[in-house]
């Protein structure tokens, strides 16, 4: 097992078809994982194990594998590039250490590349940058690296820059050590040839303001280098030292380049892992709060410490529960006993995996720094914490995207509806983004996701893995409601329930919030006047109130309720009364707060040729959206605007009719709001 520091748990992020699977299954043929590279288009690719990504050439749910690469234990995860699928994304760059942004050579920085590295950026996840495809046609490595600056505010380090482009690209340089690098095609690029950059004059020429620049970044960036750099003395050494240090400190991001499917710059890619990327001893502790869950708690990366890790993925396997593991602090045997802190229930480790795509490899031990599977945590669940039962600690969560698209699902008889059920509650326990709930009129299953692509998925699962084809209805749309208004109302709850009486008076007022607010609840009266479970029992009643708006029932957002006043009456204020009264109050307010309803807003970016323009900006009129920006990015047109969701169902098949499927299309959720913009 690899020392700590010698552990580099990685993500590896992109926009959809930037490379990310060919790449990761170049680097685990290199580190000698597996023996036989697969291909995307092929349906073969290792990390690509589930039917439907095979068939779609997509990654729908991210991979976990563990290789070596000289005394180097890496963790690598390969995350989807689809935007319906960016909850898989944000819950793996949660617990990894580092991560390799992919970029095509000829997109460039994409709308979900901007996506997956703001996500990065907010976990304080450091980086590295692949410039893959480089054998394309329209190639452009300097483009690139403007994008990253402009787009992404990232301060790109060139370490390498490739040797032509497209049918040109032979090799790359190597800046840091002034060698210029082959890739023997004979042997699917195993082999790499090194010799000096003094040999080609001509590419020596070419590369010398590329390492000066590199130089001056560096020293720009780093105060030690900065003296070394003035002095005029520094080796390969100081440079790797320099960077490693901006890197953590995520200052600079190293860029590579090179073309995954043609084999070439994956090593050097590999080598900039282990010297760049942090270790789990690297980075800062873990932050966490003590079970009371306000107390802050610091988790160094100890294997000596009380056991402390973040349930990130759950699994269900031949039904067993797989839970997928980060360890924080200390170690994790068979048969050791923990606490689920988020559950508060204890449980018993069964058994332990290495996980290598959908194969497993059973381990004794696990360590601070691990990223493992587990079998015999019953009530875990994404975001969960798992310690010491002597040291219970709780870890930051894992925040849940909210659905914007809802189905409905009718089994075609009883035994059906127990299948169905049991798919529906498997999937939802796997992907905290779908939910699913029975609708009590019409007996439907109502199924809510966060695209028609993620969707289509989760019917594709049920039919292949079940075997059952239920009745499904049009893809619907997940609409909010608002106030528009400020209102107040005062409700009285005097009744007899069960041969008790409940007595409750609570007096509310209701304002409207900024968009993206969120739901407030706030208290103008004393609540040390009044015991814990009547105010209790009144946030309850207002946040129930909440949850089915007035107009349409759905739940309501950017609403700030303030309880104004309680009266209790003696002997017959109840929880139960005070719990009705103020769902009450918040209703008759509601009413008269002049409601809204907002519906998921879509930033679409669509890519096309100049000739199509204006066709796609036309039919983008159409369905109700809004032109914001309008730009050229190698050589096409890239139109980018916002559009109500309901509206765009089909978009993308009209789209491409629209101009002869040139036509490239990106959406991705921006916020919920009012349908006329």
């Amino acid at each position: 097992m690899a020392d700590v520091s010698h552990i580099r748990n990685i993500g590896v992020i992109a926009h959809i078809d930037a490379g990310k699977t060919t790449l990761t299954e170049r680097m685990l043929f290199y580190t000698r994982k597996i023996h036989r590279m697969g291909e995307v288009h092929d349906g073969t690719a290792t990390m690509d194990y589930m039917p439907e990504e095979q068939e779609r050439g997509i990654t729908i749910m991210s991979a976990c594998t563990t290789c070596e690469w000289k005394q180097y234990a890496i963790n690598v995860v390969d995350t989807p590039g689809h935007v319906d699928f960016t909850m898989e994304v944000e819950r793996s760059l949660r617990v990894l250490d580092g991560a390799v942004g992919v970029f095509c050579a000829v997109g460039g920085v994409e709308p979900q590349s901007e996506t997956v590295w703001r996500q990065s950026e907010h976990f304080g996840v450091p980086k590295l940058a692949f410039v893959n495809k480089m054998d394309r046609v329209g190639a452009d490595f300097s483009a690139v690296l403007e994008a990253m600056r402009v787009r992404l505010d990232a301060t790109p380090l060139p370490l390498c820059v490739p040797v032509g482009a497209a049918e040109t690209f032979s090799g790359i340089i190597d800046l840091v050590h002034e060698t210029i690098l082959t890739f023997d095609p004979s042997d699917q690029g195993q082999t790499m040839h090194t010799r000096p950059l003094a040999e080609d004059p001509d590419l020596a020429a070419m590369a010398a303001p590329w390492r000066e620049r590199m130089t001056e970044t560096l020293a720009e960036q780093d105060d030690h280098f900065m003296e070394q750099y003035f002095a005029g003395s520094f080796t390969p050494k100081d440079i790797q030292a320099a960077v490693r240090r901006a890197t953590l400190a995520r200052r600079l991001t190293p860029v590579l380049a090179g073309s995954a499917l043609k084999n070439t710059g994956v090593q050097p890619l590999l080598d900039a892992i282990a010297a760049y990327l942090p270790s789990p001893l690297d980075l800062p502790p873990a932050k966490g709060l003590a079970p009371d869950g306000a107390t802050p708690m610091e988790i160094p990366c100890d294997t000596d410490a009380p056991l402390a890790g973040l349930v990130f993925k759950v699994l269900m396997d031949g039904g067993r529960k797989l839970s997928f593991l980060r360890l924080y602090a200390g170690r994790l045997r068979e048969g050791n006993a923990c606490r689920n802190v988020t559950r508060k229930a204890d449980e018993r480790i069964s058994r332990l995996y290495r996980l290598h795509a959908d194969h497993r490899e059973q381990l004794d031990e696990a360590r601070a720094g691990d990223i493992v599977a587990v079998v015999g945590l019953r009530s875990a669940a994404t975001g969960d914490t798992i310690a010491d039962p002597a040291h219970p600690v709780l870890l930051e969560s894992i925040t849940a995207y909210q659905p914007v698209i809802n189905l409905a699902l009718e089994p075609r008889n009883a035994d059906e509806g127990k299948t169905l059920d049991e798919a529906l509650a498997r999937y939802c326990l796997e992907d905290p983004t779908l939910r699913t709930e029975i609708d009590e009129g019409s007996g439907h299953r109502i199924v809510s996701g966060m695209g028609e692509l993620h969707l289509d998925i989760i019917l594709e699962r049920i039919r292949r893995e079940y075997g059952i084809s239920p009745r499904s209805g049009h893809p619907q749309v997940v609409k909010r409601e608002t106030p528009m208004h400020e209102a107040a109302a005062d409700a009285v709850f005097d009744r007899e329930l069960g041969k008790q009486m409940h007595h409750g008076q609570v007096g509310v007022s209701v304002r409207p919030l900024p968009r993206g607010e969120g739901n407030k609840i706030e208290f103008a009266v004393d609540t040390a006047q009044y015991p814990s479970a009547l105010i209790e029992a009144v946030r309850e009643g207002v946040d129930n109130a909440l949850q089915s708006g007035p107009l349409t029932g759905y739940p309501l957002q950017d609403v700030a309720v303030t309880v104004t006043s309680m009266v209790r009456k003696e002997g017959q204020s109840t929880p139960v009364g005070f719990h009705m009264a103020a769902g009450a109050a918040v209703r008759q307010a509601l009413e008269q707060a002049r409601i809204t309803t907002l519906e998921p807003l879509m930033f679409v970016e669509i890519s096309v040729p100049d000739s199509a323009l204006g066709s796609a900006i036309s039919l983008f009129g159409n369905r109700g959206g809004k032109v914001e920006n309008l730009e050229e990015r190698a050589g096409m047109k890239i139109v980018q605007g916002l559009a109500p969701l309901s509206k765009l169902f089909g978009f993308s098949t009209d789209l491409r009719s629209a101009t002869q499927g040139r036509a490239g299309l990106v959406m991705r959720f921006e916020r919920f709001d009012s349908p006329d913009l």
